[in-house]
């Protein structure tokens, strides 16, 4: 792949998986608005690791009291922090886990990659965004995250295999209308992409594995790395403008897009 193609790509998804505004979409974008080739499901799987790496990075205190909390999830005993964050981040994947893999193997997964979907759901779900952040309550805390909202939570981050929905949108969406304010709403949301994005990672790099070669796992490193220090920047940049600023530059954004996008579809 040419290099500006495979740090195009890079980019794109390290700044966008965070924010609200759907990195599948946009990696669907590239190729069907530019005519480039499309990257194909190696480099897909690169730079997701890549923001997995970030979003581990970033919130590294996090991630290691879930990991200690893990072995007393899986025993059942709830009686730590650690332990309730472990168990639900489980009960948050599973929705996901089961529906994307029906839409995996039925095929349907390659039938919603056009503009057409991206365009209403960048749209729709913008609007739903929008409406869950200016009416949703601030009265929870990341602490608060129990195992019924982690479901709820779930099955909001399920939607997000539709191309253009956004996972980071639809579950900081789902965190906003269950009342926790923006900055640990999106904290809980950030979290919930790293048992996500291992599964798909699994999923698509076991595909991948097969057809590997030198020059492909060269742009994959590249890709990695740099979708990593793309993604820590906009993580960084999105938690501190949230204790400030709320999710509207987003959504018009979102906005903007899905309305461009359904004029190219139809026209």
């Amino acid at each position: 792949m040419p290099l500006f193609q495979l740090i195009l790509v890079a980019l794109i998804q390290g700044i966008t998986e965070f924010l609200p505004i759907s990195s599948s979409g946009h990696l669907i974008l590239l190729p069907g608005l530019t005519g480039m080739q499309d990257q194909g499901q190696a480099i897909d799987v690169a730079v997701h690791v890549g923001t997995l790496a970030a979003v581990i990075i970033y919130f590294w205190s996090d991630v290691r009291e879930g990991l200690i909390g893990l072995p007393r999830a899986l025993t059942g005993r709830l009686d730590t922090p650690g332990a309730r964050l472990a168990m639900g981040l489980i009960v948050a994947t599973i929705p996901t886990v089961i529906f994307g893999a029906f839409l995996h193997f039925s095929g349907l997964s390659d039938a919603l990659r056009s503009v057409t979907v991206i365009g209403w759901t960048m749209l729709g779900f913008g609007i739903v965004l929008y409406v869950a952040d200016q009416k949703g309550d601030t009265r929870k805390t990341s602490s608060d995250w129990g195992l019924g909202d982690a479901l709820i939570m779930g099955l909001w981050q399920m939607v997000a295999l539709i191309p253009g929905t956004s996972r980071s949108g639809i579950t900081i969406t789902g965190a906003r209308q269950l009342g926790y304010a923006r900055e640990d709403g999106a904290r809980v949301a950030m979290l919930m992409s790293i048992p996500t994005i291992i599964a798909s990672g699994v999923l698509l790099g076991t595909e991948v594995a097969l057809d590997a070669n030198m020059a492909l796992m060269r742009d994959m490193g590249i890709a990695a790395l740099l979708s990593m220090v793309s993604a820590l920047v906009a993580l960084s940049i999105m938690m501190r403008l949230l204790k400030s600023v709320s999710f509207t530059p987003y959504v018009i954004y979102r906005v903007i897009l899905g309305v461009v996008l359904l004029v190219i579809a139809y026209s």
